[in-house]
């Protein structure tokens, strides 16, 4: 057996942004978290007034158009996925996450930004050994054409996702990812938000994604990408799901143990199977034994067969169909 202690950062460290949705400047500064604390946001209006919400599965108000976190007064802080994902895949167990504004900012629409502000604070280890969520039996959900399932594992974590999007050059894409902070680091961190050129414009026409743009987003029209950079994956849509996931189920409040795998997935979708197994008590218990290292390396296949039929996953930053 191997045990490991819980890490948090070693200072705070800042970043600017803008807001997804209302475009308008944010700051973001995360610090280091007492043992136990997990992530936590704290919010600060120009008013003065704070509100602090825990990031927990019971705290998600709403994922229409990402994970929002609220509570008993309405939403507090909006696209909390990426930040999550950043420090959930970085290997960091506590964590605060202060922000000046309703939105965390959508930086260049990855995690990249994220990763790289932890490695200026730092990570250090606490006194208090490491916690884990061990997923005991197959938890299942299916919503509409979307389907997501939790299933023991006993290597970490591995994600297994496939996505199935009518528009030609997104297409059906899948990929298989053991989760470790290098892994992360290479090959998923960088991997930005996307979507359908019609999705955007109904978008901005209803008021929403005045912060989206081709800095931050990777944008499709039905027969080019409109990035002039151009992808920085063959395949970095299905990796942005993969990023996605990983924030939305670091809302179980410790690393979980087990083998998450999503068809058409989004944020409704991996919120609902994570609520499924958080209210299931035999179906996961907490250990303090590390997993195994995993082995395998993050895999890509061309071809899914997957058990379902054809469909859309909306883009992050419009509504999620799943």
């Amino acid at each position: 057996m191997k045990f490991s202690r819980q890490k948090t950062l070693r200072s705070h460290v800042s970043l600017t942004g803008v807001g997804v949705h209302s475009g308008a400047p944010v700051n973001l500064v995360l610090g280091p978290a007492d043992v136990d604390a997990g992530f936590v946001f704290i919010r600060t209006d120009a008013d003065g007034t704070e509100r602090e919400v825990r990031a927990l599965a019971a705290s998600v108000s709403a994922t229409a158009f990402a994970t929002v976190l609220g509570d008993k007064a309405g939403a507090v802080v909006s696209t909390a996925e990426h930040v999550l994902a950043a420090l959930r895949g970085m290997g960091v167990d506590n964590a605060t996450i202060e922000v000046d504004g309703p939105e965390i900012p959508i930086m260049d629409g990855s995690a990249a930004a994220f990763v790289a502000a932890i490695d200026r604070a730092g990570i250090v280890e606490q006194s208090a050994p490491s916690r884990f969520i061990e997923v005991l039996k197959p938890i299942q959900v299916t919503l509409g054409e979307s389907f997501g399932e939790l299933r023991p594992y006993a290597n970490g974590f591995r994600a297994e996702v496939e996505i199935d999007f009518a528009n030609p050059l997104i297409g059906r894409q899948a990929y298989n990812f053991d989760l470790t902070p290098d892994a992360f680091r290479r090959d998923i961190a960088r991997a930005r938000t996307f979507g359908c050129m019609k999705d955007v414009a109904k978008l901005w026409k209803a008021g929403y994604a005045r912060g989206a743009s081709f800095d931050n987003s990777v944008v499709f029209d039905e027969d080019r990408l409109l990035n002039a950079e151009g992808l920085r994956y063959a395949d970095e849509c299905v990796r942005h799901k993969v990023l996605d996931l990983i924030g939305d189920l670091a809302l179980s409040g410790l690393p979980l143990i087990g083998l998450y795998r999503s068809v058409r997935g989004g944020h409704k979708l991996n919120h609902a199977v994570l609520t499924a197994l958080m209210a299931d008590r035999h179906a996961w218990r907490v250990v303090e034994v590390e997993p195994v290292a995993a082995r395998r390396r993050a895999s890509v296949s061309d071809a899914v067969g997957g058990m379902l039929g054809g469909g859309m996953v909306a883009p992050a930053f419009a509504p999620d169909v799943s």
